[in-house]
């Protein structure tokens, strides 16, 4: 039992030697970033980053500065704090905008946050700003090596907000407000023409039409109810075979049963 607490005091002994340590309790940056570099190089990027976060200000400037902002930065990727990896590429690209590594950190930063975007159903400001960083990138770099990631990344993203604007939409139905089911359903259709819901957005726009028509004053039914069957001709016109046929028959049976009544 004693040489094992033993061997436990060496132990701790040497890591408290260890020139990592040493690096982080010296006031000598040169030290501080030699040590940073080879933990960078051995992946212990945590380590990295701390020795890196104590020297960063007093490297501005400093010929050897690009090299350790970018390895900054890759660690933070690499340890998958993308917040912190995405403003530091971004610091990166605004400050070396010759440099080798420009097209890379460009990448990785736009990348870093797509990795922020949350569900479709949360507030989707941080994936608006991963796709526009992700489309500027496409804009400054058409012939990337990235660009197929690139191109994966934003249209992944730009399904998530296809998805969220979708279900907003159906809410609206769901919860019976059909004014705003109707209004969002056609921005909608407007903002994804080749989306994959359109059939589902059209038939659900045609259902919020109709009930809105049928729940309506009697000086306001004949024009909905004819907006309704406009709304179940372009159901139809976009597939004949829709697989809300039969539904949409029966509605569209008592809609111009109704609108006989104002014919007369």
């Amino acid at each position: 039992m004693k040489r094992i607490f033993a061997l436990l005091l060496v132990v701790v002994a040497l890591s408290a030697c260890s020139p990592y340590q040493r690096a982080l309790k010296s006031e000598d940056v040169g030290l501080k970033f030699d040590v940073a570099t080879k933990m960078y190089e051995k992946g212990k990027y945590t380590k990295a980053i701390r020795l890196f976060e104590q020297i960063a200000p007093a490297y501005r400037g400093k010929p050897q500065a690009e090299k350790m902002f970018y390895m900054y930065s890759k660690s933070f990727y690499n340890t998958k704090q993308y917040y912190s990896a995405g403003f530091q590429f971004e610091s990166f690209a605004s400050s070396y905008p010759k440099s080798e590594k420009m097209e890379e950190a460009s990448f990785l930063g736009a990348k870093s946050y797509s990795y922020l975007s949350p569900r479709y159903s949360l507030d989707q400001v941080d994936t608006y700003k991963a796709i526009d960083k992700l489309q500027s990138f496409i804009d400054n770099y058409p012939n990337s090596q990235y660009m197929g990631e690139a191109n994966e990344l934003a249209k992944k993203l730009r399904e998530k907000l296809e998805k969220k604007a979708f279900e907003i939409a159906k809410q609206y139905n769901t919860i019976m407000d059909y004014p705003s089911a109707l209004v969002a359903f056609d921005n909608f259709i407007a903002d994804f023409p080749g989306t994959p819901y359109k059939e589902d957005a059209l038939y659900l726009r045609f259902d919020s039409a109709y009930k809105l028509a049928i729940n309506s004053i009697q000086a306001r039914m004949a024009e909905r109810l004819t907006l309704a069957k406009t709304a179940y001709n372009n159901l139809i016109k976009f597939k004949a075979d829709t697989k809300y046929k039969a539904e949409a028959d029966e509605m569209l049976a008592k809609i111009e049963t109704d609108l006989k009544q104002y014919s007369k």
